[in-house]
């Protein structure tokens, strides 16, 4: 009669009766180790932390003072604009590559390494994206403490600093699912230098690099089928506050526009995710 591996006693310890690890073997120690080793990389750091807050310091600085109003009665000025840009940009690039860092690992050994303990596929997953979570926080942090510390970013409601800040950091997952999309599909040594000038481009025909869009013009119509697009303009949202307590109408547009962009992200990424665990 044949045995499986897993009722064979090693050491004298039978491994069919250890027991299952807590939360699929995601655990502090696997989350410092993450987390030290995504900060460790200093492309990551570079133009997650360090990029945005340059181009922000450089582009408030060339607004003239009788530029700096949004418009009539609004709260916030144009420093706070382009605050809100450049913190949309560092935490998609955060979690961007937050997520692609599997390829490294996958290149590395790491990856295969991880099947080898009781760390779950979901548990794996999860990781990914608190890691993304953590280093989205820490780029849209960074370029807003250094927006108030300069007094460039005028906006007397606080809550309009946090609703800013929430919407950037939850809608920057979203691209911690096209990190590991393009993580799993690109190779190792190719991976961030693709990445870079694609959510550069992105940005751009975004409108995160140009400022507040007209949907009637033609560069404006190809932005709302941009995955950063909606992001953009849903963070940019609290900025219209007015003196009377108004805001611009909202677009349920931009919603739509970063779900479906989730939807086909998490489906990338679980598509080559199988094919990717199918190997091993």
């Amino acid at each position: 009669m044949s045995t499986t591996a897993s009722s064979v006693p090693v050491g004298g310890f039978d491994l069919s009766t250890r027991p299952a690890p807590r939360f699929g073997g995601l655990n502090r120690t696997i989350l410092f180790i993450e987390l030290r080793r995504v900060l460790r990389n200093k492309r990551t750091v570079i133009f997650t932390l360090i990029f945005p807050v340059v181009m922000f310091l450089f582009i408030s600085s060339t607004i003239p003072a009788g530029e700096e109003s949004m418009g009539t009665n609004v709260l916030a000025n144009v420093g706070a604009y382009i605050m809100v840009s450049m913190a949309v940009y560092g935490a998609v690039m955060a979690t961007t590559a937050a997520g692609a860092s599997v390829s490294i690992e996958r290149a590395a050994g790491w990856s295969r390494q991880l099947r080898l303990t009781p760390l779950s596929p979901t548990a794996y997953i999860l990781l990914k994206a608190l890691m993304a979570l953590i280093v989205g926080v820490l780029a849209t942090l960074v370029t807003f403490a250094v927006a108030a510390l300069t007094h460039k970013a005028h906006i007397p409601d606080a809550t309009v600093w946090l609703q800013c800040g929430l919407i950037i950091i939850g809608g920057a997952l979203v691209f911690a699912a096209f990190g590991l999309f393009m993580g799993y599909l690109l190779p190792a040594e190719n991976a961030m230098q693709f990445l870079g000038p694609i959510l550069a481009l992105l940005s751009i025909f975004g409108g995160i690099f140009t400022g507040p869009l007209s949907t009637d013009s033609t560069f404006g119509k190809i932005a709302q089928f941009t995955p950063i697009y909606g992001l953009g303009q849903i963070a940019h949202w609290p900025l219209t506050l007015t003196t009377s307590g108004g805001h611009d109408a909202f677009k349920m547009a931009w919603v739509v526009n970063l779900l479906v962009w989730a939807l086909v992200f998490v489906a990338g990424a679980t598509w080559r995710f199988r094919k990717d665990t199918a190997r091993v």
